[in-house]
């Protein structure tokens, strides 16, 4: 086809039962019609052959529509969404580079949780926030991550907060958002606690992290990783080492014993209160886990622990005499998920932070020492 389009084209196209012939004819109309030569009626013309051909049974005609017509502004909009909604090889183009789709197209084929589209979608020249938002929330971690690294990307807060509470142990996910030109405070300080040390660092440097936070920072990474020193095979003279070595050195600090209890760390949780009180572990253990209101707080007092945080010590330990360590898959984090979920609602202006993220609870609880 090289001059002007008639009925007698669409005729040929229906008749004609080569695929290979049908997708060579469909290509050549859709580069006519992105093609400023079409008279008024040969453009509508034009848009009646590519409607059918957006219904043809070979997928190598819908192909060579797509990748034709993929940054065509004159699209017709239905004709963009029905090959946005396609199999991958004809959808992905337009989702990459289609101008013509509109957010609620975007957002509903993010619902679809075909994973490939997703990430099309992320990687796309320019996202509104509400696009971002729903990748964020019902986007796959690929598709998550593409995101972050998308620099024509709008992302807000809410999208940021998001992305934290379902893919915090991401590296890709976390990655992406650390290297982002700007970010919100609240999310910078959320980040830190989820990034490697050379990320760390580029936050603290490149987002004007607070100093207090940054002097915070290697105090946090060394509570992290004290906390499971103790295997699952310790015994309570190992648990009585250490407790005495770290309050010795001035490390068995509150928020170090919170984020062992809320981890299900029981032996170190014990020892640390025996350790603070000036008690044994037996007597320890018999005061924390008495069922009784008067037990944990006697214990609790003579260890000389932050009233602000009795609440959520409390709370753990609640949990646990409601949970069985039974040592079958996923106890622990079983047991992670009701200690965070009951805090959360006790503490109602920490807001909802996801069921993955210890580390950033017991960091906002801890906060509560000094309000």
């Amino acid at each position: 086809m090289t001059q002007n389009l008639t009925k007698a084209d669409v005729s040929r196209l229906l008749s004609n039962p080569s695929g290979a012939a049908r997708a060579e004819t469909a290509a050549k109309i859709a580069r006519q019609f992105v093609g400023p030569s079409l008279s008024p009626r040969e453009r509508q013309l034009a848009e009646d052959i590519i409607r059918v051909l957006t219904k043809d049974a070979e997928v190598r005609v819908r192909e060579a529509l797509s990748l034709n017509l993929k940054d065509c502004d004159d699209l017709p909009g239905d004709v963009a969404s029905a090959l946005a909604r396609d199999v991958c090889t004809v959808a992905l183009p337009v989702l990459l580079y289609s101008n013509v789709l509109s957010d609620a197209d975007l957002i509903e084929i993010v619902r679809a949780r075909d994973v490939d589209k997703q990430v099309a979608i992320a990687q796309r020249k320019s996202l509104s926030e509400n696009v971002s938002l729903s990748l964020t929330e019902e986007g796959e971690e690929a598709a998550v991550a593409a995101l972050m690294k998308n620099p024509g990307a709008a992302i807000g807060e809410s999208s940021f907060q998001a992305a934290l509470n379902r893919f915090a142990a991401s590296a890709a996910v976390t990655e992406g958002m650390a290297l982002r030109g700007v970010l919100p405070a609240t999310i910078v300080e959320r980040l830190v606690s989820h990034v490697s040390d050379s990320l760390r660092q580029y936050l603290v440097a490149e987002h004007e992290v607070p100093q207090a936070v940054a002097d915070d920072l290697s105090i946090r990474s060394r509570e992290r990783a004290t906390v499971g020193l103790l295997g699952p095979c310790a015994d309570e003279s190992e648990a009585h080492e250490l407790v005495v070595q770290l309050q010795a050195s001035g490390r068995l600090t509150p928020s170090l014993v919170l984020r062992a209890l809320c981890m299900g760390d029981l032996m170190f949780f014990e020892a640390a209160l025996a350790a603070l009180a000036g008690v044994s572990i037996s007597n320890a253990r018999v005061l924390a886990h008495d069922k009784g209101p008067l037990g944990l707080r006697a214990i609790y007092d003579k260890a000389h622990l932050p009233d602000a945080l009795f609440a959520a010590f409390r709370t753990a330990v609640d949990v646990i005499h409601e949970t069985q360590f039974d040592g079958q898959p996923g106890d622990l984090e079983r047991y992670r998920c009701r200690v965070m979920e009951r805090i959360l609602t006790q503490f109602d202006h920490l807001g909802s932070i996801g069921n993955d993220n210890v580390e950033y609870l017991v960091d906002k609880l801890t906060k509560l020492e000094t309000a």
